[in-house]
């Protein structure tokens, strides 16, 4: 078995609605081996070593159902056997997954195995892991070459392995208190990095936590708590109870410190914490050197302490209140007057709660330094058995992290010592604190009984408290989110999600317009880049989910506008789990035969991930047939429909019905955009006067617009800003970049367009046909290399008959085609079209392409170099580019007054003119198959087999 493809989606995607892993694996032979042939030789190790499968409910929804399925007829497939295997080592490392599912994907022995998991590389381990072990339990000629090395396989060391390596990526339990208590309150959340540092919120609401330091922990106050002596200092000048102390910088002093305070002292680090290289109850001079010694280790500065007796309670103040109180217990083991002090400790560890490092409510217990250190004390060692009932301390502190335990307290905190630890943590400045007292009843006041304050903790750990060994778990985390985020208050911005096969990225824009406009500082992404309140940050195809997190990480924006492409929603799916409004503008062919995405409605399916997770509003293209059938599959509040059909009947019930609607009507002045709320009817403005739209002509953009102020609307923007953002935007290279740029400077009309498909060609087409120019119509053409052959051919059949000179060029890069595939491809389906009419007409009824009319010019600068050299006083020009900027540089810097004055580029060398032998310096000459189909015909030119003349890519020279 062999996994062909790996895709992480980080949000939710066309399998689920939240983080999924999908693996394309090949079982090869092993296709003819399901479960039930495998037998109990396979499915038994299996089942003893991951013994929560038989919790798995597979298909039947129930405990036990995957054994079912193992066991029942022939059994399952190892593809599915895998899915269950990569969760249920996700269940044993802590994980609470249970979502996945293998379908074939129509390649014989081949499967999707999708499921979900947490962490993105402990999801990605388990794999590995998963793959392993499978390989592991088949019979030894099934096995691949990397499992029959002979070595022997332990799986529980791999699991056990696996589980550390979770552990060490996996939140801490402060923490995943916070996480959870986040999404009990709606707040968002992201990991900034693969430790502890959070971003709770998003955009300019956004708050941040590191373990239980917050964004408004005062980085003084850290410091001050991370001093122990300075804290004693101004905790003792309060009045507060503090035991006397001294620091230390070599042993001798130690030693005098301890002799000037008066045994038993305390010896430890300065600002060390989690109880690391403390040596309590010292009462020698050698005790001291040595408790000095292991301080050192940790901190080139010592604390000599006094040493008060008592219980080692923690006392957590959040926002200046006392939200819970623990008293801690040392790592110890009770005698049973049978067992030594090693065989108990291997006995406490097998309690379930007991785990590596924070894996657990509890730590297991070890032996080390003070472990050692106190049963020589006691005058024991590992091998001693102790009297039955008799505490063996292996700790001096009560940390959990060190195997301590915790019993809650906080309901008998006697008010005085409530108040004590608020004014300590109030003095130091924490708005979280963990206050160390030491005392022996702390229902008690410490004026009566005494005791005293040890350390007051920045970043104070929340296990003991939410999690304790006994007594009530107290909700630690609550408090700090109501702190960060009060009742009532925002966490998340408005999102925007904006997806289809065409105009998004106009539309987008119009959005982002319209909320800059209105104030708002706006994060857009982009098929162009990452905007932050207008400024280009990141170039590039920015539609995926990196580049939506990397909006909603900047404290500044207010508002997203997110284009989402299909490519993104494939490749990694949302980057956030909901959008205040989604939209879908339009499902049409493009990429189709790409990525397993074969038909529309698979394709659909993909983009319909963005209105499923709209909360307010989704926005429908109902004049496109497969948007209409999104609005079934949407939960928010609110479905608006945009039609350029003021007679469409459901839209018609849908408002009648008190639904939303954005309707173009007819009027005496041209066409009015339309809001629809139920009852009330609201004229937003003509298309006239939106300059994107070309005085009304560039119905694609007529629609775009519709579509923005559907959005905006539904973001709650008001009409007036919605028509002041749609009639101060224009389709310039600067705020549209490749999206109907127009260039009027030379005595001909220029117009660039990023169109790239058949439905965006076909807009370009019929807008140039309502713009009826006077000259000439000239068009360069192309299509991508990655499309399918009738993509192509469809492009150059719309354009057929519409324009008087066609230039058929490819994109820098040919993905996948051959050099002149693509263009000839285009050429040859142009003339095609011209083929066999009498009437003067085409194939399909479009009017004929003559041959003469069409040529080749490869390389995309020279084609639209090509074009304007060609073009005559009133002529139009339509250029279908790939690397826009550089198609916009060309057409603003091109000097009509270099040409000769009949359409030749004065400069420039013809290939006709030299002949099929001639060699240019650096041009790329015609391969030999191409060649070999040229002619050089009357009038200079080297024609193809078809007619079509042809110019070579990087040649430097022009097709007259």
């Amino acid at each position: 078995m062999k996994i062909l493809n790996q895709n992480v989606y980080l949000g939710p995607n066309q399998y689920a609605l939240f983080p999924v892993i999908r693996l394309t694996v090949d079982l090869g032979e092993l296709e003819a081996w399901p479960t039930g042939r495998l037998g109990d030789a396979f499915i038994e190790p299996l089942l003893g070593a991951l013994p929560g499968l038989y919790q798995h409910g597979c298909s039947y929804g129930e405990p036990g159902g995957f054994i079912r399925r193992l066991r029942e007829g022939e059994g399952t497939w190892l593809g599915h056997v895998f899915e269950h295997v990569a969760i249920e080592l996700q269940n044993e490392a802590g994980a609470d997954v249970t979502f996945g599912k293998t379908r074939g994907n129509g390649v014989e022995g081949q499967y999707d195995v999708i499921y979900q998991y947490e962490q993105e590389d402990v999801g990605v381990e388990a794999a590995r892991v998963g793959l392993e072990f499978i390989h592991r339990l088949l019979p030894e000629a099934l096995r691949p070459g990397e499992a029959k090395d002979g070595a022997r396989y332990d799986f529980g060391a791999a699991r056990d392995a696996f589980i550390r390596f979770a552990q060490r990526r996996a939140l801490g339990p402060s923490t995943a208190s916070l996480v959870k208590a986040a999404e009990e309150r709606d707040v968002p959340w992201l990991r900034l990095n693969r430790f502890s540092l959070i971003q709770l919120g998003h955009g300019k609401f956004q708050k941040r936590v590191q373990a239980t330091v917050t964004s408004e922990t005062r980085h003084i106050a850290v410091e001050i708590a991370s001093d122990k002596e300075e804290t004693n200092r101004i905790l003792r000048d309060l009045g507060l109870p503090v035991p006397e102390q001294r620091l230390v910088y070599d042993a001798e002093e130690a030693v005098r410190a301890a002799e000037r305070i008066g045994y038993p002292v305390v010896v430890k680090p300065l600002n060390a914490n989690h109880g690391r290289g403390v040596t309590i109850g010292v009462v020698t001079g050698e005790e001291a050197a040595a408790g000095f010694r292991h301080a050192n280790e940790h901190s080139t500065t010592v604390v000599v302490e006094k040493f008060v007796t008592g219980f080692d309670h923690r006392l957590l103040v959040i926002h200046g209140e006392l939200i819970a109180a623990s008293k801690r217990v040392p790592g110890h083991v009770v005698g049973d007057g049978m067992r030594t002090v090693g065989e108990l400790v291997d006995l406490t560890n097998e309690d379930p709660r007991r785990g590596i490092g924070h894996e657990k409510v509890l730590t297991r217990l070890e032996f080390d330094h003070q472990a050692e250190r106190l049963l020589a004390q006691k005058g024991y060692a590992k091998d001693t058995v102790p009297a039955t009932g008799e505490v063996v301390y292996l700790r001096s502190t009560g940390n959990l992290s060190t195997g301590g335990t915790a019993v809650d307290v906080t309901d008998i905190v006697h008010p005085d010592n409530r108040e004590m630890a608020i004014r300590a943590a109030r003095a130091i400045g924490l708005d979280v604190a963990g206050v160390d007292f030491l005392c022996d009843d702390i229902s008690r006041s410490y004026a009566e009984s005494g005791g005293a304050i040890c350390e007051v903790n920045a970043a104070p750990g929340f296990r003991m408290h939410v999690s304790p060994s006994e007594g009530t778990p107290r909700d630690a985390a609550g408090p700090v989110m109501d702190m960060l985020f009060p009742p009532g208050s925002p966490s998340r911005i408005p999102i925007a999600a904006v997806t289809g096969t065409n105009g998004k990225t106009t539309t987008s824009r119009m959005i982002a317009h319209i909320a800059k406009m209105s104030g708002h500082v706006v994060g857009l992404a982009t098929t162009d880049g990452v905007y932050i309140d207008g400024k280009l940050t990141v170039a590039g195809d920015m539609t995926g989910p990196q580049a939506a997190r990397m909006i909603l990480r900047d404290p500044a924006i207010s508002i997203a506008v997110l284009e989402t492409a299909r490519g993104g929603l494939l490749r990694a799916g949302m980057g956030y789990k909901r959008c205040n409004v989604g939209a879908v503008l339009n499902v049409q062919a493009d990429h189709l035969g790409l990525k397993g995405i074969d038909t529309l409605q698979q394709l659909a399916k993909v983009k319909r991930v963005v209105v499923e997770v709209a909360k307010d509003a989704a926005v429908l293209n109902a004049d496109d047939p497969e948007c209409l059938k999104m609005a079934e599959h949407t939960t928010a509040k609110t479905v608006i429909y945009v039609t350029m059909d003021h007679r469409h009947a459901l839209v018609r019930e849908h408002i009648r019905a008190g639904g939303k609607a954005l309707v173009l009507e007819e009027g005496m002045n041209g066409q009015m955009v339309t809001l629809y709320d139920g009852p009330t009817h609201l004229p937003l403005l003509w298309t006239h006067l939106i300059p994107a739209t070309m005085e009304g002509r560039a119905l694609h953009n007529v629609q775009n617009a519709m579509f923005a102020a559907a959005v905006a609307h539904s973001l709650g923007f008001k009409a007036d800003d919605i028509r002041h953002g749609l009639r101060t935007f224009d389709t310039s290279y600067f705020q549209t970049p490749g999206r109907l740029n127009v260039f009027n400077e030379h005595p001909f009309r220029v117009i660039l367009d990023y169109g790239h498909n058949p439905a965006a060609v076909q807009a370009m087409v019929d807008l140039v046909e309502r713009l009826e120019p006077k000259g000439k119509r000239i068009v360069v053409l192309a299509a991508p290399g990655d499309r399918r052959d009738e993509d192509i051919r469809e492009i150059a059949g719309i354009c057929a008959g519409h324009f008087d000179h066609y230039i058929c060029r490819r994109d820098d890069n040919p993905r996948g085609r051959g050099v002149d595939e693509v263009p000839r491809m285009l050429a040859e389906a142009l003339v095609a079209s011209g083929a066999g009419g009498a009437d003067g007409r085409g194939i399909g009824g479009g009017r004929v392409v003559k041959a003469e009319a069409v040529e080749i010019v490869i390389d995309e600068a020279e084609a639209v170099e090509r074009a304007l050299g060609m073009a005559q006083r009133d002529d139009l020009v339509l250029v279908f580019g790939d690397k826009v900027n550089r198609c916009w540089k060309q057409i603003i810097y091109f000097r009509p007054e270099g040409s000769t004055g009949d359409g030749h580029v004065g400069h420039r060398e013809v290939v006709g003119a030299l002949g099929t032998d001639a060699s240019v310096p650096g041009a790329a000459q015609p391969s030999p198959s191409a060649a070999g189909a040229m002619t050089m015909g009357g009038d200079g030119w080297v024609r193809d087999e078809r007619g079509v003349r042809v110019a070579s890519e990087g040649s430097g020279e022009e097709a007259d």
